[in-house]
């Protein structure tokens, strides 16, 4: 009255290794999304500090705008 041993699916196997490794992509863009947030917000901070300052202000005018024509 033994059973006889059930076949593994390879395709389940399958089927979860893609998601476990969708879920880590999406995981890690969400993690650099966040980490970017937060230095392009100390970024701002820190600019916001430094232009209150009047010698900051006149570094500022001095440099040429990024992708100027030269």
């Amino acid at each position: 009255m033994n059973k006889p041993p059930r076949k593994k699916n390879p395709t389940f196997g399958v089927a979860v290794f893609i998601v476990v490794a969708i879920l880590l992509v999406i995981a890690t863009l969400f993690y650099n999304a966040i980490h970017e947030k937060h230095e392009f917000d100390e970024s701002q901070n820190a600019q916001g500090a430094s232009a209150s300052s009047p010698a900051a202000a006149s570094t500022d005018a001095t440099k040429p705008a990024s992708g100027a024509a030269q």
